[in-house]
């Protein structure tokens, strides 16, 4: 197979891009959380257990007088190099503690007997149901307003609307979060509309749209220091799910065109054209053109590529802006392989299955809304960009042998074969034209090695120590799976759906039970990567009903974000 890059489209509209973000804030605040002097000193002084911690404090004054008071206190040390303990002091003066940009909010929408409760037969299950569908209350949050009238002196990026957040190290709104961000609103909206909290939802989606309106895209997290990357873009998935539940043609308006315009951002600045036997085909990667320590994990990123090149800061970057931060599957070695440490991390040399697939969902969607508002014309167009997708698809990450999609590598021109559970994505997209496919799709995950463990579908076979990669198995990835089968015309698939949910569901109660989140054939907590799992309130609002009758299997796994959906050990 040849393969020829024709076109980068992530460059000068995306470097223009990038300096109207930084226009977006005083170019003081940017030299404080996103880059500059202060940040350096106060991370590479490790003054705090994480770096997050410093890059969410609130400045006491102006950044101007922050900026000049800490270049004036610099000046009297050797090498303008602060020692750590008047780093404190200066701290103390100049910052206060994390989380002043929120007040507690309770859900006025939240009532105490959803319906979906009183199917629940189980009674353990269904007390366990009701004690989760309480967290509600206790996980709202609404940005203060000082936030929106002295932004200045917060990273905090300020929404009209409450929101639902994670907890533990994560303070802010996230796009995908379980998965930790973006996406994982996707699946606390998800919950929330099966807790009927609909005006919760739709709040939490005009805060996108507000962001989208903005930015142009969804930030990865409701922070300052996220401005320039973003997240998979479930955005349009949110919406279905919204007008699923209340039929509203009036909001599926208002919303539609920050859906396009987030399209467009993904269209314009996170591909690639490429020319495949004579034909050019244009599929999507995470790309992001910055390259500095991300602010929120600075010294970590500043040690991995001592005496590398700085490009590895944007593929770090670009990892996170994948949601799998950090996994095996983004690693290619001197040798062109899948394989190597961190530091051999190249996310933007890889066409992911996964993301594809959701913009080939989001292709489908776009035409669908078009259609309902009766917009044929658009929605034409939509099915065409669809249609492409498929094809190229089908021509560069599907293998007809293996009988499943695989990441692409622009390195070697090659497949990526490794297990994961991404490879299953455009099952759950529906993005492929022949039905065989899926059930080919069906018979590569029996025999994957992936259905080999009691807890869950685990999210690589490789054990890097990395938190996307083996032991560890998070709940958006179960969701697509079981999703994918169950939607498939095939009896033995829904029962391979239904079996990976009473497994999923039982090894989220039994680490309820013991630790309120464990996963490890007893449930023990996920861990690797950069910062630790929550155990406290990680039952990631996983309300699994599983309804089945002799015809039919549906499954609806919903999960409230607290950064985990935290992930679990599959054993």
């Amino acid at each position: 197979m040849v393969l020829t890059v024709l076109r980068d489209f992530n460059s000068h509209h995306m470097v223009f891009l990038l300096w109207l973000n930084f226009e977006s804030m005083t170019k003081q605040v940017a030299q404080i959380y996103c880059t500059g002097e202060v940040l350096r000193q106060v991370q590479m002084a490790k003054l705090f257990d994480d770096d997050k911690y410093f890059v969410d404090m609130k400045l006491t004054t102006a950044p101007e007088v922050v900026v000049e008071a800490f270049a004036n206190l610099s000046s009297g040390f050797p090498n303008k190099t602060i020692p750590s303990s008047e780093l404190q002091k200066f701290l103390q003066t100049y910052f206060e503690e994390p989380g002043k940009e929120f007040e507690q909010w309770t859900p006025p929408d939240w009532h105490s007997k959803p319906t979906f409760l009183s199917r629940v037969s189980d009674s353990k299950y269904r007390s366990w149901a009701e004690e989760l569908h309480s967290l509600w209350k206790s996980l709202g949050r609404k940005i203060r307003d000082d936030v929106r009238d002295h932004p200045e002196l917060y990273s905090q990026i300020y929404t009209p609307h409450p929101v639902v957040v994670p907890g533990g190290r994560f303070r802010e709104l996230y796009y995908w979060l379980v998965f930790l961000f973006f996406r994982d609103s996707y699946w606390v909206i998800n919950g929330l509309l099966l807790s009927e909290m609909t005006e919760t939802a739709r709040g939490m989606i005009l805060n996108f749209v507000y962001l989208v309106e903005r930015y142009g895209f969804v930030p990865n997290g409701g922070r300052v220091y996220y401005e320039r990357r973003s997240q998979p873009p479930f955005l349009p998935l949110m919406v279905e799910s919204f007008y699923e539940v209340t039929g509203d043609k009036d909001f599926l308006r208002q919303v539609l065109p920050a859906l396009e315009t987030e399209y467009s951002f993904w269209m314009q600045n996170r591909s690639l054209a490429v020319a495949m036997s004579g034909l050019t085909h244009i599929l999507n990667r995470y790309n992001v053109p910055v390259d500095r320590p991300r602010p929120e994990s600075y010294s970590d990123d500043v040690e991995l590529a001592e005496g590398l090149s700085k490009k590895l800061w944007i593929e770090l970057t670009s990892g996170a802006e994948s949601g799998w931060d950090f996994s095996s599957r983004w690693y290619i070695d001197s040798t062109g392989r899948n394989n190597g440490t961190l530091s051999d991390t190249q996310t933007s040399s890889i066409l992911p299955a996964d993301l594809n697939a959701i913009m080939c969902r989001n292709e489908r969607l776009l035409a669908s809304f078009h259609r309902i508002l009766g917009n044929e014309e658009e929605a034409v167009e939509y099915e065409k960009a669809l249609s492409a997708r498929i094809k190229v698809v089908e021509s560069l990450l599907w293998d007809a042998e293996r009988g499943a999609w695989f990441d692409f590598s622009l390195v070697n021109e090659t497949r990526h074969l490794s297990f994961y559970p991404s490879n299953l994505a455009p099952l759950w997209a529906q993005c492929y034209s022949n039905p065989e496919m899926a059930n080919q799709a069906v018979q590569y995950l029996m025999g994957s090695g992936g259905l080999d463990y009691p807890n869950g579908v685990p999210t690589s076979l490789s054990e890097s120590g990395q938190q996307w990669d083996m032991p560890n198995a998070w709940p958006p990835l179960q969701h697509m799976i079981i999703e994918g089968l169950s939607r498939l015309d095939s009896a033995h698939a829904k029962e391979l759906a239904f079996r990976l949910a009473e497994r999923w569901i039982q090894t989220n109660w039994r680490a309820y039970i013991k630790y309120e989140y464990d996963v490890n054939g007893d449930g023990k907590p996920g861990g690797g990567g950069e910062y630790e799992v929550q155990v406290l309130m990680v039952c990631s609002y996983l309300h699994i009903q599983i309804h089945k009758s002799a015809s039919e299997l549906g499954v609806i796994l919903i999960s409230r974000g607290i950064r985990g959906l935290t992930s679990m050990v599959i054993g």
